[in-house]
C-alpha cells in the first residue's frame, strides 16, 4: 500500500502508559477510508511541519497496530471505535470467534488484500479494547480497565456473537482480570457471572460474599442474579450457619475423675462451654473467623484449676477450628 500523504505519520507505541491509543500527526485535507501503516517505532518518525496545512490527530491502538506481530500475517481490517481510535485486526480471527460475523459488521472477503477496510464499531475504545483482547486471548490487565468497563464489555460479548462461557473460563486472561475485582465488587461480579451462567467465576466470587447481609439485597439485584444463583447464595449462607452450630455444640471431652477434679467439677467446664458457644451461635455469621472463635473460647481456661480440663479445652478448640476451616466457603 503506497498512500499519497503529504507528511509522515508519527508513531508512538507504549502499551504500559495507561492510554488505549497512539497519537500521530498527519497533514491531509482529503477524507481517507484507508489508514496508512506507520513506520516502526524504532526507525524513528520525523514530522514534516507545514503550518499552511490543517493538522489531523489520529489515534491508533497500542496493542492492535499494524506492526504489532500478533499473528504470522499482517492485519487485513481496521476497526474504528466510537471515539475515533483505530484497531488493526485480522478478520479471520474475529469471524472464527464470533457466531454472527461480529454483529454482521465485517465486510465480505475481498481479493484486494493490500487494502485495509475501515469498519466503524459502536463501542468506545476502552470497551472495544477489552473485546479484542478477549478474542485474541490476551490480557487487558496492563491497561487497568475499570470494573464498570469490564462489565460493559462482558455484556457486549453476546452482541458480537462471542459466547461469554467460552471466553471467560478459569484458564482465560479475562477470567483473571474479572476475579481481581472480587474483593471490591463481590456482589456485582457475582451478578455478572450469574447472568451469563459463568459457574466457575460465580464460585470463586461467592467466598467474598460470606460477609454480605442477605437482608439488604435489592429486588433489582436479585433479578440480575436470577433464581438459580440466588438460591445457591442463600444456601451457602444458611449452610455455613447451620454447620457452625453443629461444630460448636459438643463440649470438651471429660477426663477420668481425680481427687481434685471429679465429674461434678468437670460440669463447670461443660456449662461454661455451653454459654460461650451459645453466644457464638446466636449470631452465627457465615464469615465467622477462627480467630474470633478462639478469642471467645480460650478465656474459659482462666477459670479452670485442673490441668486435664485445660488440656481438654485446648484440644476441643483446636478440633473446632479444624472443623470450621473445612466447611465449604463457596456455592
Amino acid at each position: 500500500m503506497d498512500p499519497d500523504w503529504d507528511s509522515v505519520l508519527q508513531f508512538v507505541a507504549d502499551p504500559l502508559d495507561g492510554d488505549y491509543s497512539q497519537k500521530q500527526d498527519i497533514h491531509s485535507e482529503r477524507p481517507a477510508l484507508q489508514v496508512p501503516t506507520p513506520p516502526q517505532s524504532h526507525d524513528g518518525s520525523p514530522v514534516v511541519e507545514d503550518p499552511g496545512e490543517p493538522s489531523t490527530l489520529v489515534s491508533v491502538s497500542t496493542t492492535f497496530y499494524p506492526g504489532a506481530q500478533l499473528h504470522s500475517i499482517p492485519p487485513d481490517i481496521v476497526l474504528l471505535s466510537s471515539d475515533s481510535v483505530f484497531f488493526y485486526v485480522h478478520s479471520h480471527i474475529l469471524i472464527a470467534a464470533s457466531e454472527n460475523g461480529f454483529r454482521g459488521l465485517l465486510p465480505p472477503p475481498s481479493p484486494a488484500k493490500d487494502q485495509n477496510s475501515v469498519v466503524p464499531i459502536p463501542e468506545n475504545s476502552v470497551v472495544l479494547n477489552i473485546l479484542l483482547h478477549t478474542v485474541y486471548d490476551l490480557s487487558c490487565a496492563p491497561y487497568s480497565p475499570t470494573f464498570p468497563s469490564l462489565v460493559t464489555a462482558v455484556n457486549r460479548l453476546p452482541v458480537y456473537g462471542i459466547p461469554p462461557k467460552v471466553r471467560i473460563a478459569p484458564s482465560t486472561p479475562l477470567f483473571s482480570v474479572l476475579l481481581s475485582h472480587a474483593p471490591l465488587y463481590p456482589l456485582e461480579l457475582y451478578a455478572l457471572a450469574a447472568s451469563h451462567d459463568l459457574y466457575d467465576l460465580a464460585v470463586s466470587t461467592s467466598s467474598h460474599l460470606l460477609s454480605f447481609p442477605l437482608s439488604t439485597l435489592t429486588d433489582q439485584m436479585a433479578e440480575r442474579i436470577g433464581p438459580v444463583y440466588l438460591k445457591r447464595l442463600f444456601f451457602l449462607h444458611f449452610g455455613r450457619s447451620d454447620a457452625l452450630k453443629r461444630v460448636l455444640l459438643p463440649p470438651p471431652n471429660s477426663h477420668a475423675p481425680t481427687p481434685l477434679c471429679d465429674f461434678q467439677e468437670q460440669k463447670k467446664l461443660t456449662r461454661a462451654w455451653a454459654l460461650a458457644s451459645a453466644y457464638l451461635a446466636w449470631d452465627a455469621r457465615p464469615d465467622l473467623s477462627t480467630s474470633t472463635m478462639e478469642s471467645a473460647l480460650r478465656p474459659l481456661a482462666e477459670h479452670l484449676t485442673c490441668e486435664d480440663c485445660r488440656q481438654a479445652l485446648r484440644d476441643r478448640i483446636k478440633n473446632l477450628v479444624v472443623q470450621w476451616s473445612v466447611v465449604k466457603r463457596t456455592i
